[in-house]
């Protein structure tokens, strides 16, 4: 009686204190700027951390406005995991203004940045103007780049909870073996696509890292702006291009008028690819809910696309 006495008081005073293991308070709370990094922190971090991502799935990190409801999340947790290379022009701010503790800790450390010409259409910071060389933030279109990400939350994970070192690196491990598989999976399945119609138009520029790493060409249409609808010059003059540069398929973001699309297939022969997932995750009832959900639709997307 006494023994399941002292064991009941040891119970209590676990739970007060938050070690029991499992237990939500033991969590090491941490944040993420968009949906893609959170998915990389809930694989590698598994059961012993609580991710909440700032920029909720569907949303643009780019054009993003932090509410103070941000700034009280930032202030609760212990790590703050960033993307860097300008993706998240808000996120200093936010931090220092949030008064937050949270180490933070940015996923794209050892990442060789690509360059990018001329902007990319992204909004947060309208200073960049054309032929302004800016570094690309979307390193993680690139699955051995995803690698990396992995591997620093790892690292950033242990030294934050030094306890957990087991747990996140077979965590890792594991989540590495997975995304090498991916890599495999992308490359075979761009083998199959004749290299001559490895090309696409797209209007966000997103996809240089993909192109750099599989060899799929994605070319930006002339004289149209990712902010506004496509005026009928904009369609000509992607007409035009396709036909000069015998492009097979096109996926134009900021085309919603599905009478545009038509026109633009009927006059080039090209066929109109689907949705081209770049910069968040969708929910659970999208196609790409995790950052492989994500990959495998957008190469399975490209395939069928440019094989059609």
């Amino acid at each position: 009686m006494m023994h399941t006495r002292f064991a009941s008081l040891a119970v209590a005073a676990a739970l007060i204190l938050g070690a029991v293991p499992g237990h939500a308070q033991d969590k090491l709370k941490t944040v993420a700027t968009f949906s893609i990094l959170a998915d990389f922190v809930k694989n590698v971090g598994g059961d012993r951390v609580e991710v909440k991502s700032l920029v909720p799935v569907n949303s643009d990190a780019h054009v993003y406005a932090p509410t103070p409801a941000d700034a009280r999340m930032l202030t609760g947790a212990r790590l703050v995991f960033t993307n860097g290379l300008g993706f998240e022009g808000w996120i200093e701010r936010l931090v220092k203004s949030s008064g937050t503790k949270a180490t933070v800790a940015v996923a794209t450390k050892g990442i060789k940045a690509r360059a990018m010409e001329g902007g990319d259409g992204h909004r947060q910071e309208p200073k960049h103007g054309p032929g302004h060389s800016e570094s690309d933030p979307h390193a993680w279109q690139s699955v051995a780049n995803a690698k990396v990400y992995a591997a620093n939350i790892r690292d950033a994970l242990i030294a934050a909870d030094p306890a957990g070192k087991a747990a996140y690196e077979a965590n890792a491990a594991a989540y590495l073996a997975r995304l090498d598989a991916l890599e495999r999976e992308v490359r075979e399945t761009v083998a199959r696509v004749p290299a001559d119609r490895r090309r696409i138009i797209t209007t966000h520029d997103a996809f240089g890292y993909f192109r750099a790493a599989y060899g799929i060409e994605f070319v930006a249409p002339q004289g149209v702006s990712t902010e506004s609808e496509a005026s009928a010059r904009d369609v000509a003059r992607i007409i035009s291009q396709i036909r000069k540069q015998k492009i097979p398929a096109v996926f134009l973001e900021n085309v919603t008028d599905s009478r545009l699309l038509k026109r633009i297939s009927d006059e080039t022969g090209a066929r109109i690819g689907g949705t081209l997932y770049s910069d968040a995750l969708t929910d659970e009832k999208g196609v790409a809910p995790t950052y492989i959900d994500m990959i495998r639709h957008n190469i399975r997307t490209l395939s069928a696309a440019l094989m059609g």
